[in-house]
């Protein structure tokens, strides 16, 4: 069973949580910060850790979750999230209250 996403009206809904989240989670929480780590993935982890993911204008996407909110531009021409938006990424992941160490998603 993959992970599947259903967009209504411009919000994904929660998707289940597999071993490739798993992998990108501990990808994220990783010393030193990934260079290449594809931002579909921590997309996926993010959705699937109870986040909305709201669409913007352009490449700006937004994820929400108990009154957080994190706000990013997809990578482009590249898939490749750069390691600023994994740390960033990493920061929302943890005050949502998701860390690698708990393993709680």
């Amino acid at each position: 069973m993959g992970c599947k996403q259903k967009i209504t009206n411009e919000r994904v809904e929660t998707a289940p949580v597999n071993a490739k989240h798993k992998k990108t989670l501990a990808a994220i929480f990783s010393e030193p910060v990934p260079k290449q780590l594809a931002w579909k993935k921590i997309e996926s982890l993010l959705t699937a850790a109870g986040a909305d993911l709201i669409e913007g204008k352009g490449s700006r996407v937004r994820f929400h979750k108990d009154g957080e909110i994190a706000t990013f531009h997809r990578p482009h021409p590249k898939k490749e999230a750069k390691p600023y938006q994994i740390r960033d990424a990493r920061d929302f992941l943890a005050r949502i209250g998701v860390t690698h160490e708990r393993n709680d998603i």
